[in-house]
């Protein structure tokens, strides 16, 4: 056993807890959990989820062992989940993850070392948790004991899960508890469950955490602050990892130590972060080579320092490392940021490089970047690995809306990610409000790779083919920096599709749209021409490479006319103006609006590009905060027919 492990093993025990009902005297253990940062527990979500779902606001006490230096029982809520659906009776691994507050500041705790390492490899682990003992308590100790248990892990079982091959039984009350990586002396998974009367098990990958966004940022910086207040102590999680084989105490200035790594983490976490695929495009510049898929995709600098580490989890060389984080320096720097401190600590650790790799550091810069082009991110097809967020609505009587969420991963799986409970449906006044926060939800486990926001497909009746979702926002308040903050629209493709469409597509629109699909460059067609009224030949003989432009709105009057000849003659894409004029003549809006689908139109090569080249324009109105752009009312259908709407379950519903 390395030199470390001993000491490691008796930090983690002191850092996990396990949870119990807010009540003293009530002493029935709920699961386990474990201190990641000053005030923040990680656990499974299961472990909470019978009995805060009906409350989510609900106080509950965490306690560890104090004869193992775990604290006191001390009074927590859940601050957050990935859970979709509190209801459903599976979790899948990705969405098992709650993130538990600490409600009393003065309490103090050990903190586990959470993996920076994006990818983590298979081999021997140490999974920890509390289990209900047969020991006789002592007074003011609860009578839980805590368990530790050697496996072996398979990172191959699926979505953000690992496998556990069968070297040990999970007992009861486990799960959510820590498991160490023995070879690194880091915390690389959370233990999900045993296997049913059978030895083995499962964990969470702790890459999982990314899927919380903000709060993750927010977390691990408080998490690498304070392992760097306490880098110094013989006692401390960087101390013993200098001991592991193979590790470097920092002795060997071409090593990157468990000293240099708190360091960087540490003026890591004081910096702005960085913007969406920037941390992932530096570590890919600097390794000179494909980095690995990682689910999801890296959010803090913190992840792009994670990404320079071999498949065995060790280090690559220091100047590597001082690379990244030189260039890092840079690109904050020409966003306004204020660097100094890594600068400082920087300079000073470029000194104990040799000559030759110092001068390689220092003379680094920032790959060069087309300023006046942004890559276009097409829309994905049939066979595109993706996630879509699809929201559903159906109309009810008395003019109200049932919806469901699904997240369409091209899998044919048509598993409900959240839906409407109240069988009366939602007023179209509240659909916004009502949809926000499980849309957040989605959109957060639906983000992956490349740091691309995930589409949305809204699938509507043409009657609300104006409901304006690329304007709306997901919370009234937010964090700074949160993108909730933002309309939908500048961040997603946001497009819209007909829910009278499901299941198997007509000949006619498969036809048209593969017609499109191969004309090259898109042209405006613009229907009802000036001046008349919709007629079904204005669109039936619109050209493959046509696209019907309306400066109506879709979902009343003349448009809502237009658009059904549109379905009626197969078209699958057509833009128009939510807000635009329901009668009268057009006017100079009009023009502005048909001159500038033209223009977009021109420089659009294929259909795929054509969602994500309007989002951009809608960037670019929310950053210069340009007001009466042609663009900004601007709705586009997007109805892939060789992607189809599921058909409604057949069978006996629920009615009002």
């Amino acid at each position: 056993m390395s030199d470390g492990l001993p000491d490691l093993d008796a930090l983690v025990r002191a850092a996990t807890v396990h949870f119990l009902p807010p009540e003293p005297g009530q002493d029935r253990m709920w699961g386990s959990g474990f201190f990641v940062a000053p005030g923040w527990i990680l656990t499974a979500a299961h472990v909470l989820l019978p009995y805060v779902r009906e409350d989510r606001d609900r106080r509950f006490r965490v306690a560890g062992d104090q004869r193992q230096h775990g604290i006191a029982p001390a009074p927590a809520r859940l601050e957050q989940w990935l859970v979709g659906d509190p209801w459903s009776e599976h979790i899948p691994a990705q969405r098992d993850l709650a993130l538990v507050r600490l409600l009393d500041d003065t309490v103090e705790h050990e903190c586990v070392w959470l993996s920076d390492q994006m990818v983590s490899s298979g081999g021997d682990r140490v999974a920890f948790g509390f289990r209900p003992t047969q020991e006789e308590a002592e007074e003011d100790i609860s009578p839980y004991g805590l368990w530790r248990g050697a496996v072996k892990a398979n990172v191959d079982d699926g979505a953000l899960a690992v496998r556990f091959e069968s070297l040990a039984e999970f007992p009861p009350g486990v799960s959510g508890g820590p498991v160490l990586d023995p070879a690194t002396g880091a915390v690389l998974e959370i233990v999900k469950s045993g296997r049913a009367e059978q030895d083995g098990g499962r964990a969470v990958s702790a890459a999982a955490l990314r899927r919380f966004g903000v709060l993750y940022r927010e977390v691990m910086d408080a998490h690498d602050r304070w392992h760097h207040g306490r880098r110094a102590d013989t006692g401390s999680w960087t101390s013993h990892q200098g001991r592991l084989g193979g590790r470097g105490s920092g002795a060997d200035a071409e090593q990157w130590s468990p000293e240099d790594r708190v360091n960087a983490l540490n003026h890591l976490a004081g910096l702005a972060p960085p913007l969406e695929g920037d941390a992932a495009g530096l570590a890919r510049h600097v390794r000179n080579e494909r980095l690995p898929h990682t689910v999801p995709a890296p959010l803090t600098w913190r992840d792009g320092h994670g990404l320079l580490y071999r498949g065995d989890g060790t280090p690559l060389p220091a100047y590597v490392f001082m690379h990244y984080l030189r260039l890092v320096g840079e690109l904050t720097r020409g966003y306004g940021g204020d660097t100094s401190g890594l600068d400082d600590w920087l300079d000073g650790r470029l000194r104990r490089l040799p000559p030759h790799l110092r001068r390689l550091v220092e003379q680094a810069r920032l790959p060069e970047r087309d300023s006046t082009e942004r890559v276009v991110i097409p829309y994905p097809g049939l066979a595109d690995p993706a996630h879509i967020v699809v929201v559903e609505l159906d109309e009810l009587p008395y003019g109200t809306l049932h919806w469901q969420i699904r997240i369409d991963d091209g899998s044919g799986d048509h598993e409900i990610f959240a839906s409407e409970t109240d069988p009366n449906g939602v007023a179209p006044g509240r659909l916004r409000l009502n949809l926000r926060e499980h849309l957040a939800e989605a959109f957060q486990f639906a983000d992956t790779a490349g740091g691309v926001p995930a589409p949305c497909e809204v699938v509507v009746p043409a009657g609300y083919f104006d409901t304006p979702v690329h304007r709306w926002q997901l919370a009234d308040e937010a964090r700074l920096g949160d993108p909730a903050h933002l309309p939908v629209g500048v961040r997603r493709r946001i497009v819209l599709r007909n829910v009278d469409r499901r299941g198997e597509p007509d000949a006619l629109w498969s036809d048209r749209w593969s017609a499109a699909a191969g004309c090259g460059p898109l042209t405006a067609s613009r229907v009802p021409p000036a001046g008349q009224p919709p007629r079904s030949r204005h669109f039936a003989e619109i050209q493959p490479s046509g696209i019907p432009v309306l400066c109506h709105p879709a979902g009343r009057g003349i448009g809502r006319k237009a658009i059904e000849f549109a379905f009626d003659t197969g078209h699958g894409i057509a833009l128009w103006r939510i807000d635009g004029h329901d009668r009268g003549p057009c006017d100079s809006d009009c023009e502005d609006l048909h001159k500038g689908v033209a223009e977009l139109l021109a420089r659009t090569e294929s259909l795929p590009e054509l969602p994500d080249r309007l989002r951009r324009i809608r960037e670019e109105i929310h950053e210069t905060r340009t007001t009466g752009h042609w663009a900004e009312s601007v709705a586009v259908m997007y109805d892939d027919p060789r992607r189809p709407v599921p058909e409604r379950p057949v069978g006996p519903v629920d009615s009002p």
